[in-house]
């Protein structure tokens, strides 16, 4: 569980899930999406932020820092592909003003992806891998910089998709298969992007 840095939380200011699909507490939230034939899943439990704020962010934020997320990882551009989702998702909410810097800004969301790795998902019967599931682990805070405190936070969201194996296709290495299907890339940016900002903004 994790709770806003700097605000000790008071009786009559409860802490709320992210999701409000899933009301029984402390068990984690599941998000399942269905997009392109892959099966998408995403925990994000452990972001929590204040109750009782309405439907979005406070009011008096208008502009919203995102710069490039950190990439700890092997996965080339991987950092530079889900940055531009991300972006692209808030802006699509038409509410917030996107800008890459870390300055002059009334929220700041930083993100750093720690881990992707690939395993068989499902086997035909030869015993070879028929589909893959490609497993994402990011830390994600939005910090009220007028304020100077956490809005909201993740520090280990996993976001897992699944892909059909393709005949002689070897999976053993996320940049190998990211190189040899493009387009997984974007699918996974893209569903993380739209599960991160709707997580964040459900929370308020």
């Amino acid at each position: 569980m994790v709770h806003l840095q700097g605000q000790k939380r008071r009786r009559d200011q409860p802490i709320k899930k992210t999701s409000e699909l899933l009301r029984v507490p402390a068990l984690p939230f599941l998000c399942v999406l269905v997009a392109c034939g892959a099966v998408v899943t995403a925990c994000v439990s452990c972001g929590y932020s204040l109750a009782g704020r309405g439907s979005f962010l406070p009011a008096y934020i208008r502009t919203i820092g995102i710069p490039t997320f950190t990439n700890r990882t092997t996965v080339f551009n991987l950092e530079t592909q889900l940055t531009q989702k991300v972006r692209a998702e808030f802006i699509g909410r038409g509410k917030y003003q996107v800008l890459p810097q870390n300055t002059g800004i009334d929220a700041l969301l930083t993100g750093e992806v720690s881990a992707v790795t690939i395993v068989p998902a499902s086997f035909n019967t030869q015993q070879l891998a028929s589909r893959y599931a490609i497993t994402m682990t990011a830390r994600i805070e939005l910090r009220d910089m007028r304020e100077n405190k956490v809005l909201w936070e993740n520090p280990s969201v996993m976001f897992r998709q699944e892909y059909e194996a393709t005949s002689g296709r070897t999976a053993t290495d996320p940049n190998a298969f990211f190189q040899q299907d493009t387009t997984s890339l974007e699918r996974m940016s893209t569903e993380f992007a739209r599960t991160i900002v709707s997580a964040i903004l459900e929370a308020f």
